[in-house]
């Protein structure tokens, strides 16, 4: 029973078979064989992308009635208004739901991350600002959605914890097998 933590750069499928498009795959890395992965991260978002050979695993991370904590990093157009973040929190209408209540947060200090290839958009009149959400739940494209119904589209998207487990230092396009103590971190479940 194998379970791996992966580093996606942007530009990469979650996936280990071409769609069609310039994407990479997982393929791409050198992963042991008869991995899937746990979860998605479309190909323009980055960061921590668990992959398993361990059947069930799925379910029990997954589905929203387990409330498993996922901590995402969003760059987004202009500082938000506590009101804004307050939205964020409370949960939003998007797509014909509501999202779950998150926890939501501007980081302090603002990280100082590698550049992504390609690069964010960059405006010189439109500051941007780093903000934490952590959810528990995964619907497509959520963070982004959610961030641009409160008028602060994102930029750059990173996950950086899937329930304790953080991504760490952990480089763009590495990965690693989990130690016990690891795997037991990604299992800690429930919202703080």
């Amino acid at each position: 029973m194998v379970l791996v933590m992966f580093h996606k750069p942007h530009g990469v499928l979650s996936q280990f078979t071409p769609d069609g498009s310039a994407n990479r795959t997982l393929s791409d890395f050198d992963l042991p064989s008869r991995l899937y992965p746990l979860g998605r991260l479309d190909a323009d978002s980055e960061g921590l992308l668990l992959l398993t050979d361990e059947t069930g695993l799925n379910s029990r991370l997954l589905l929203p009635e387990h409330r498993h904590r996922r901590t995402y990093w969003a760059q987004v157009e202009r500082i938000p208004s506590s009101e804004a973040l307050g939205r964020l929190s409370g949960g939003l209408r998007i797509q014909g739901y509501s999202t779950l209540p998150a926890i939501v947060a501007i980081l302090d200090p603002q990280p100082i991350l590698p550049p992504r290839d390609p690069p964010i958009r960059f405006r010189k009149s439109v500051p941007d600002c780093w903000v934490a959400l952590e959810l528990v739940e995964g619907k497509n494209r959520q963070v982004r959605r959610m961030t641009a119904a409160i008028g602060h589209p994102t930029l750059r998207l990173i996950r950086v914890r899937i329930g304790d487990l953080p991504l760490g230092d952990l480089p763009a396009g590495s990965w690693r097998q989990l130690t016990p103590r690891e795997r037991s971190a990604v299992f800690a479940s429930g919202s703080r």
